[in-house]
């Protein structure tokens, strides 16, 4: 199997993790507390029990590192699973390192403090700030410019893992 070949399979795997880590892996408190902060806090409410709780800083950030380490082991065994699968032996370093700039990205995107946002400041910047906060016409531009920044990051992840990998 040549490199493009590879490269394709763990970008897939890679891709198909993504989904399952953010909507199926993450949990509601985390999509919901992961923005928080102390000047913007969030009011949760659990639903199991209705209980309303108020976060701020401290459980944003803690919110969003718990999202980002069960995506990114969510990303780790499905693609080590599915590479296995394949006969596709990834480099320990070279996985350990595209799982790292899967992980920093993600948590960069996910920490969306309202006005402070670094998907919402590169959007402002380059003049996608009112795509950014479109919400209306079935439409949510800071979802889709959030996925866009992940599948973007997800092909130099999937490229830097292809790096020594070998075929069996």
């Amino acid at each position: 199997m040549q490199r493009p070949a590879v490269f394709a399979a763990l970008l897939g795997l890679a891709r198909a993790a993504s989904a399952a880590g953010d909507f199926w892996v993450q949990t509601d408190y985390c999509a919901r507390v992961k923005g928080a902060s102390d000047d913007h806090q969030v009011t949760y409410e659990d639903p199991a029990t209705g209980e309303k709780t108020t976060h701020g800083t401290t459980d944003g950030r803690t919110a969003c590192l718990h999202h980002c380490l069960t995506y990114t082991a969510t990303q780790a065994i499905v693609a080590g699973a599915g590479a296995r699968a394949l006969g596709i032996k990834v480099h320990p370093v070279a996985a350990a390192a595209a799982l790292a700039v899967s992980f920093g990205t993600h948590y960069a995107a996910d920490r969306r403090v309202p006005g402070k946002g670094l998907l919402e400041t590169i959007a402002t910047k380059t003049g996608k700030g009112g795509f950014y906060r479109l919400a209306d016409f079935g439409m949510n531009g800071a979802f889709q410019l959030d996925a866009a920044w992940h599948h973007g990051w997800e092909t130099v992840a999937a490229l830097i893992a292809t790096t020594k990998a070998t075929v069996q």
